[in-house]
């Protein structure tokens, strides 16, 4: 689309990039990311603004590189959707920079860990009140400075720390901590350990997410094993799947942001066999995989059961569509569908109409995607910074640069701030130009 501990800036730099993902894969939209020139099924980002350096505002999605669940119907999104409690607890009345604080010094006692030097003992001398929220920040300290020279030693220190302040008085490990140790695991590669933490939840009664799932399912590179997690999670007892209604349409939604469309349709299988009835969202979510995997003879029978089956299309649903058709150079039948929309009271937004011009523009049909770009404004749907970057890569793709630079101007007279695709879009059709 429509690492070192010393020096982790350029992985802090990934980790904080603006959150928002038009049509990734981790999109809950269903569509492909605008023709950038970036193959990877898309993503394209627009700034909402960049998180500093304090966990604390980072959202636990953010941290684990996950996409934020769908929203609820009637409920607003909630960071705490599955039982991770990320709030201080236990009655710390520290402030966030106390935290921060506290967490560079225990790093810094983790560190001196070996031969002559006791980390846990120096720990029991710091008298800390141990609560969820300190034991976030030093677990991201680890997350965000892992690298070649240091990955075989975090995951020890990092657990050490994990079990030194999972004993103290007055605080226990919940999921969103085990998740993160998890977390230290996966980055360097101690697969064994990850399972022994799941294996351990289990036993001591903790619940597993959909965020567990995630970073399990990440690490699995073989399909038999993944299939085996998927398997393991549908059945388990203690999956919190929440806010998803099933386990099925939690462990759909994680592998379609990881992009394993191939799984997508073993598990829809799976799903039906076992007599489960799929909702919007899991038609949505296997009838995107059904179109990256260029079999849309299923993709459309979808479609029609999902009408036979008495569910009604949502945004999402008609994101996907509006792109397909765009894709397949179908402006006439793109037009009916905008207009059955607003009749029905799914009136159009401006990622309805991005999608629609970035599938016509990698179809090359560059007089629909202007058509359809002055619509949206004449429906008074002001354009932004990703409708804006389509266009503009569309007419440089088509070598005509002279149009993307009158919207380039239009852009930033209109106050729509330009993003990295934007910059690297131009910069190729000035390079066009010159050569």
């Amino acid at each position: 689309m429509i690492r070192g501990a010393r020096a982790p800036p350029l992985r802090v730099a990934r980790l904080f990039w603006p959150s928002r993902r038009l049509c990734g894969d981790d999109s809950r939209t269903g569509v492909e990311a605008p023709s950038t020139g970036q193959q990877d099924d898309g993503c394209i980002l627009e700034r909402e603004g960049e998180a500093g350096l304090d966990p604390s505002t980072v959202t636990p999605e953010v941290l684990l590189r996950m996409p934020p669940p769908p929203p609820l119907p009637g409920r607003p999104e909630s960071g705490d959707y599955d039982a991770e409690n990320l709030s201080s607890g236990s009655g710390s009345r520290r402030r966030p920079r106390e935290e921060l604080r506290l967490a560079d010094r225990i790093l810094k006692v983790l560190l001196q860990d070996g031969p002559g030097f006791s980390a846990r003992k120096a720990l029991d001398e710091m008298n800390l009140k141990v609560t969820n929220e300190l034991v976030r920040q030093v677990m991201f300290k680890f997350v965000v400075s892992v690298d070649s020279v240091n990955r075989e030693r975090y995951p020890r220190l990092a657990y050490k720390f994990f079990v030194w302040a999972g004993q103290q008085d007055g605080y226990r490990h919940n999921t969103s901590m085990y998740n993160l140790v998890m977390k230290v695991f996966a980055e360097c590669g101690e697969v064994k350990a990850m399972w022994r933490l799941l294996e351990e939840m289990t036993e001591i009664g903790l619940p597993v997410s959909a965020r567990t799932f995630h970073i399990l399912i990440c690490t699995c590179g073989q399909a038999g094993l993944r299939r085996r997690l998927v398997e393991r999670f549908i059945k388990s007892s203690s999956f919190n799947y929440r806010p998803f209604k099933s386990s099925f349409n939690a462990i759909l939604h994680t592998l379609l942001t990881i992009k394993q469309y191939s799984l997508i349709e073993w598990v829809h299988q799976k799903m039906v066999t076992e007599g489960h009835t799929p909702d919007v969202l899991t038609y949505n979510v296997v009838m995107r995989a059904k179109y990256l995997l260029g079999k849309l003879d299923q993709f459309h029978r979808l479609l029609d059961e999902m009408g036979k089956n008495g569910l009604t299309p949502d945004l999402h649903t008609y994101n996907l569509l509006l792109h397909v058709l765009g894709k397949g150079d179908k402006p006439l039948a793109a037009l009916n569908l905008l207009n059955y929309m607003s009749d029905v009271g799914c009136v159009p937004s401006v990622l309805h109409f991005t999608n629609l011009i970035d599938g016509l523009s990698r179809a090359g049909n560059l007089e629909a995607c202007r058509y359809f770009f002055d619509e949206m404004v004449k429906k008074g749907c002001e354009p932004d910074a990703v409708c804006y970057t389509v266009m503009i890569t569309g007419y440089v793709a088509a070598a005509e640069f002279e149009e993307a630079q009158k919207l380039f101007d239009d852009m930033l007279v209109r106050g729509k701030l330009p993003n990295v695709y934007t910059y690297n879009s131009m910069i190729r059709g000035l390079c066009i130009v010159v050569l």
